[in-house]
């Protein structure tokens, strides 16, 4: 390419495209609990194992002796639970595509997509599977508000071999403007000789942008009505991004006759994706969740397509529909997404009138998982009303069956779930770490308080209830302050309230006081603190002196070190928690969980999808009672302390976890 002030080289148009516009946020791509989906809790940020031939971008595959590449067999990888050669510490294996896992959404707006991706995110991540959410959406708000993007050239060079002959005929000359007489697809696409663009026009603010093709190189100019047109450079720089910053991102922008947002929609979709390619096969990443609506058979052979050319045929690919047949669901969903980026500040009543068009684009060309799926053996899930319905399809491999296995378990039940600490225990008081001591005089008087408190807050939640029930209506009144909430649990009787401890002395006693008439207690072994092998009963002083080399060591690596002589560690506390949570997202009822703090950290890690390096050194003192309460949007987070003085429980407005200052408990 020629250099001039306009012209700049194909890597730097990638290198924008790729850098500036496709990744809002490069924080998002470093480990972290940004939007509450966490990272892994793994024994160890890096691989574990070298880039294997398996991996496309390395072709030299080994075969099998007949000259076929060989498929690896891959069965299910757990950090603290297997080990092999290649994965000394459980964790998939680079060179293993088969273990790994691209999830695929697909939906109509406002069918809670996001909502299913974050938790299972945080579920994955939680489980030690390195998971992300790549959300096209993010990066097609960023591409159509200015920022520069890869003209049709960088399109064609990068994305042709993954659009249909058809498709990317069609979508260049409709973006060119061109004549539907023109020959058929299949000939124009095989018309265009690579790597140049043939003539085109884009619409720019309804006014056109000729793209003249020279005998040296293309030049891109742009054409005001009546006004000759200097050369221009292959990004529209100046013109794409004054066009972009007037071109709001209303229904229109979803018209699939506007065809400067198809081009868009279409580069962001399949940069994305690549984004998430990257991550599965050069960053170490076991799980990639495209969040996008992926709405028609069209686009959903197009990812495929792409994914097959550069992961070839091993990595798992599963397609999750979420579909909203319940309109009390689908009207909560439609008012939740005024909230969001695209309506923030506007007018309710007319962001709304603005999102029903937009939903109405889409369902003109929808196209739900179904017969295409199964005659082509896709894997997929189809979750109805999120949640009450689930249909699976072909889903194979470990990542599959646990995503599966977590889906069938959501429900948007309103209900409050509660953590604590047990109460006092004469070890503590001694500062010995284990055992199974009974609680001190203070630890009875944190027992009794705690039974009182929680039978108070139960009876205001069944209070604001029912007084949310008389404000919410469908369809919504106006003056309605909340939309409908969309759950299945009993609506004619008050919530049941489940008060779980473990089997250790200090935890039974701290709930022996609720009455079991009201209250359905159960002792759970999971619960029960992690064991310390041969240091149970020790102080943290008396380890530090005896045994220097195993405090130093678990100091340095808290999360992924393990007690001695059959002792245990964090990660066989986040395995042997998996029933529990599980059962917690299931039920529909009120729940206490009264622990240690060993599990305290991992059940707040999974709720608020903590970070790895956070989970391990969380401050969980002795007296704080900590409340979730799971909304369409989230967890709401409250915080209550425990005050000797007045035998009851202070709120604590805005209250954050924070690491412990004690790095050694």
């Amino acid at each position: 390419m020629k250099d001039g002030p306009t012209s700049i080289s194909p890597k730097t148009v990638v290198g924008r495209a790729l850098g500036n516009v496709l990744n809002p946020d490069a924080a998002s791509l470093r480990p972290g609990s940004k939007g509450g989906v966490g990272t892994a809790l793994t024994d160890t940020p890096i691989p574990t194992a070298p880039s294997s031939p398996q991996i496309p971008a390395q072709r030299s595959t080994p075969t099998s002796g007949a000259g076929i590449p060989k498929i690896r067999a891959t069965t299910l990888d757990i950090p603290g639970l297997t080990r092999s050669k290649v994965s000394p510490d459980g964790r998939i294996p680079q060179r293993d595509l088969g273990s790994k896992l691209v999830i695929v959404m697909v939906g109509l707006p406002a069918r809670g997509k996001s909502y299913i991706t974050k938790k299972m995110a945080r579920y994955l991540n939680w489980l030690q599977h390195d998971t992300r959410i790549f959300n096209v959406g993010e990066r097609r708000r960023l591409a159509a508000s200015g920022m520069p993007f890869p003209s049709m050239l960088h399109l064609r060079e990068r994305y042709q071999s993954s659009l249909n002959h058809q498709h990317f005929a069609d979508l260049v000359r409709n973006i060119s403007g061109g004549d539907l007489n023109q020959p058929s697809s299949l000939e124009a696409s095989e018309a265009l000789p690579p790597p140049v663009v043939p003539p085109a026009q884009i619409f720019v603010n309804s006014q056109v942008a000729q793209i003249p093709e020279t005998q040296n190189e293309p030049a891109m100019r742009s054409s005001p009505p009546n006004e000759e047109a200097a050369p221009r450079s292959y990004l529209l720089d100046d013109d794409l991004s004054r066009a972009s910053e007037m071109m709001d991102q209303s229904a229109t922008f979803f018209d699939p006759s506007n065809t400067r947002a198809v081009l868009i929609r279409e580069l962001v979709a399949l940069a994305t994706l690549d984004q998430l390619l990257d991550y599965i096969l050069e960053e170490g990443g076991s799980v990639g969740i495209l969040d996008a609506t992926n709405s028609t058979v069209e686009r959903r052979k197009t990812v495929m397509q792409h994914i097959r050319q550069r992961a070839g045929p091993e990595l798992g690919v599963l397609f999750l529909e979420s579909r909203c047949i319940d309109p009390t669901v689908l009207e909560s969903n439609m008012r939740l997404k005024l909230s969001g980026p695209d309506y923030k500040d506007q007018d309710p009543i007319e962001a709304l009138e603005d999102f029903r068009k937009r939903v109405a684009l889409y369902e003109k060309s929808y196209e739900p998982l179904g017969e295409f799926e199964d005659q082509n053996n896709i894997a997929y899930v189809q979750m109805i009303d999120v949640g009450r319905k689930v249909v699976a399809h072909q889903t194979n491999g470990f990542l599959s069956s646990q995503v599966v296995y977590y889906l069938l378990n959501f429900n948007l039940s309103p209900r409050q779930i509660w953590i604590t600490r047990h109460g006092e225990s004469i070890d503590n008081q001694l500062g010995r770490i284990g055992g199974n001591s009974e609680l001190s005089e203070n630890g009875h008087r944190y027992a009794k308080a705690l039974t009182r408190f929680i039978d108070e807050q139960r009876r205001k939640w069944e209070d604001y209830q029912e007084q949310k029930a008389r404000t919410s209506h469908f369809p919504p009144l106006p003056g309605d302050s909340t939309p409908p909430n969309p759950a299945y649990g009993p609506r004619d009787r008050p919530r049941h309230f489940c008060v779980w401890s473990s089997m250790m002395a200090r935890a039974i006693q701290t709930v022996q006081y609720f009455n079991e008439d009201d209250y359905d207690l159960k002792q759970m072994r999971m619960l029960d603190e992690l064991y310390a092998g041969k240091m149970e009963g020790m102080t943290y002083e008396e380890i530090r002196e005896r045994f220097p080399t195993e405090y130093n060591n678990r100091k340095k690596e808290k999360l992924h070190y393990r007690y001695p002589d059959g002792g245990e560690g964090y990660l066989d506390v986040i395995n042997r928690l998996r029933a529990v949570i599980i059962e917690v997202e299931r039920m529909t009822d009120h729940v206490l969980l009264v622990s240690h703090r060993s599990v305290a950290r991992v059940l707040l890690a999974y709720f608020l999808g903590l970070n790895r390096d956070e989970v391990a050194n969380l401050d969980v003192p002795l007296g704080v009672l900590y409340m979730l309460d799971p909304k369409p949007y989230g967890v709401e987070f409250k915080a209550y302390r425990y005050n000797p003085d007045q035998d009851w429980f202070d709120y604590i407005p805005d209250f954050k976890l924070r690491q412990t200052t004690c790095t050694h408990q």
